[in-house]
């Protein structure tokens, strides 16, 4: 069944519009802890407020199977609305660290009816290359992540400064759910779901090749958004290590995040010709080799070795993302894939917390040249559950 041409394009842009949400936080972080008299650790916690929010959001929709019984467009555009008037709340003088918290936390409740539901929407429209289509559909959502970067490098002058980031991003949530609401109507393979099953978001998970996808999707997301939240600190660090280094350090992690978001693209390409389960797996293997690697390149005195070595981490971090989403849409029963999505979104950004709380501390405890060996684990588990385990159950 042929798609209009402008549907992805308009997914595509939309998705990039609202994710710009999600780490617009972190693009002003500095000016947060100097305004609002926050200590360090406000890093930690402000980034995993959001993600908090994001798996409250996301279990809630999982489980009332929101993506599944209502018109995926009008979730999509009411949560981007709401998404907006909380992260533009940031701006007020009268905020504390508690109700900074709170505002990122629901931020991140309202991302929950965007980027699965996003995804929900692709699948409704794309059976076949539908790696390639979430490829395009992550890829904007990883630009969305490392967009506020860039916009807080633009706006370092100035009267608004770090509140213009703020307003922006919130402008492009309303921008980018009008489009889906005014453009999107409910795709040809979209199979609404008539019934409440509260449990259909657990019942997924019998399905062996389903189980092997969404935890090979736990590993990578136990490394990707702890890496994206720490790469302005990777490159403070070797700047303290190698003293008269001068890094551009918003204009570098917006390069370095937003590199991953055209490898999300190919990447979709390379696996209509290698399959999308070998390609995700090398990719995941990849990303491993650079956690076990970081210390030596963050050791070595070549700034330019060392930002071209955390652009191919931020290539190959994020490269399998579409394909695993496509693995859980794939092998998920019709008329629950967009709660077997959410759900998968849902736990995977619970494992985000953990390994962001725990760079957190470990930046307090040890040597900060080997921070990032802890990721390495994500990569090995999910390895382990594609092949090993999955082999040992057929």
């Amino acid at each position: 069944m042929p798609v209009a041409k402008h549907i992805l394009p308009i997914i595509v842009f939309s998705q990039f519009c609202c994710t710009s949400l999600w780490f617009a936080g972190n693009a002003v972080m500095a000016d947060l802890l100097l305004n609002y008299n926050l200590d360090a650790s406000a890093l930690g916690h402000l980034t995993s407020a959001v993600q908090l929010g994001f798996i409250s959001g996301t279990l809630i929709f999982a489980i009332f199977g929101i993506a599944d019984r209502f018109p995926p467009s009008r979730v999509f555009f009411i949560c981007a609305l709401v998404g907006a008037m909380f992260n533009f709340s940031i701006i007020s003088e009268e905020n504390t660290l508690n109700s900074l918290l709170m505002l990122r936390f629901l931020t991140g409740f309202s991302l929950a009816g965007i980027y699965p539901v996003g995804m929900k929407i692709a699948t409704d429209y794309y059976q076949k290359g539908l790696g390639t289509s979430l490829g395009f559909l992550v890829g904007a959502l990883v630009l969305g992540t490392a967009f506020p970067h860039l916009l807080k490098d633009i706006t370092s002058f100035g009267e608004l400064h770090w509140k213009a980031v703020l307003i922006t991003t919130s402008v492009l949530s309303v921008l980018g759910g009008l489009l889906i609401f005014l453009f999107i109507p409910n795709g040809p393979y979209r199979t609404p779901k008539l019934n409440r099953d509260f449990t259909a978001a657990f019942k997924v998970f019998k399905n062996s090749d389903f189980k092997a996808a969404a935890f090979g999707y736990f590993g990578h997301m136990w490394e990707l958004y702890a890496f994206w939240a720490f790469v302005p600190v990777a490159l403070q660090i070797y700047q303290e290590v190698h003293p008269g280094t001068d890094f551009n350090i918003p204009l570098l992690s917006f390069l370095i995040i937003g590199s991953g978001g055209l490898a999300c693209i190919i990447g979709g390409y390379i696996s209509e010709k290698f399959g999308t389960r070998n390609t995700a797996a090398t990719a995941l293997f990849l990303s491993g080799c650079c956690c076990l690697l970081s210390p030596l390149l963050l050791l070595q005195n070549s700034p330019l070795v060392a930002v071209a070595f955390l652009i191919f981490w931020g290539i190959m971090v994020v490269a399998d993302s579409p394909l695993f989403s496509s693995l859980v849409a794939q092998n998920a029963i019709p008329e629950s894939r967009g709660t077997a999505l959410t759900i998968v979104n849902s736990i995977g950004f619970g494992i985000t917390i953990l390994s962001i709380q725990l760079l957190n501390i470990f930046t307090e405890v040890f040597d900060p040249i080997y921070l990032f060996l802890i990721l390495a684990a994500g990569p090995a588990f999910g390895l382990w559950a594609m092949f090993i385990k999955n082999s040992s159950e057929v």
